[in-house]
């Protein structure tokens, strides 16, 4: 009996032992194990796929092609012409100019007219104007300024105004007395409220100074004639909106006092016809300043 358990012991342990040495073995040998990892991973049948639908080729789409939205191109702008500067008869060569005629004679501060020039054709203003307007003095003016000036006087009666004239032609020894008296009385200020003999436009015979009733009201003085409040009166507002209309052109302008050379006087109009007066108005110039801009050199008459 102790005979059998003990072959049977043996055979036991001898199981254990080899089951023991084929799993060291197995562990020992990298390569073997992966050979029966490949083998059961071979020997697992994989399942087949689930069939499906192929699937639908996509067929490209053309690449887009934009039409561009055609730009319509903005109108050229129309180019803004500025105002020309307005042009006058343009004055003749000295040897061809007849002086009588010329209503754009140049008198400044630089250019003057002679000792001995007078116009030929004056008349005397009382012989058609009221005493009220003439206030009595023996002014002249030259033929050719008479009707312009008439007409001009008749509707600004008709508008309710008293227009008054207080100067008209003043010959160069006249002026000579004037001046003497501004230099004497005002020595600094003489050169631009009054001209030298020789430079005055009152030589000419076109111009007139007007005067308003309502102007020693205004200053505060009873016996004024001569006030750069002139432009407040009634009559020198419509001189300065209306006389352009007649031929008629303010002279000495505030605006214009450097180019001019002379003090604002709102009261001294000269005329140079009714199509210059109007394009001065327009352009906002004095005849000095367009003449010196568009014309040569002045002639002198002898």
């Amino acid at each position: 009996m102790q005979h059998q358990i003990i072959i049977f012991t043996v055979l036991a342990l001898l199981l254990l032992a080899g089951c023991t040495v084929e799993n060291q073995a197995i562990e020992a040998d990298p390569v073997k194990a992966n050979l029966i990892t490949v083998e059961t991973a071979v020997s697992t049948p994989t399942p087949a796929p689930t069939a499906t639908q192929p699937p639908t080729p996509v067929t490209p789409s053309a690449t887009p092609t934009t039409t561009p939205t055609p730009v319509t191109p903005s109108a050229t702008p129309t180019p803004v012409t500025p105002s020309p500067t307005p042009t006058a008869t343009p004055i003749s060569l000295c040897s061809q100019r007849v002086f009588s005629d010329d209503l754009f004679t140049i008198v400044t501060q630089t250019y003057n007219l002679s000792r001995d020039y007078a116009p030929p054709d004056l008349v005397l203003l009382t012989d058609y104007l009221p005493m009220d307007i003439t206030l009595g003095y023996p002014t002249e003016i030259r033929e050719v300024t008479l009707q312009p000036l008439l007409a001009m006087i008749n509707d600004m009666k008709a508008a309710g105004l008293e227009p008054q004239i207080i100067s008209g032609y003043r010959s160069y020894s006249a002026q000579s007395i004037a001046w003497s008296k501004w230099n004497r009385e005002e020595p600094e200020r003489a050169g631009i409220i009054s001209a030298k003999p020789g430079h005055s436009e009152h030589q000419l015979g076109t111009v007139v100074d007007f005067g308003s009733p309502s102007l020693p009201e205004i200053v505060g003085q009873p016996d004024i004639e001569f006030h750069t409040y002139f432009f407040k009166t009634p009559e020198g507002i419509w001189l300065l909106d209306n006389a352009h209309l007649y031929g008629f052109t303010l002279s000495y302008t505030r605006e214009a006092s450097e180019i001019t050379g002379f003090y604002y006087e709102p009261w001294h109009y000269r005329y140079v016809g009714v199509d210059m007066a109007q394009k001065l108005k327009e352009a906002g110039l004095t005849l000095t300043e367009f003449q010196l801009m568009t014309q040569p050199e002045p002639c002198i008459p002898d």
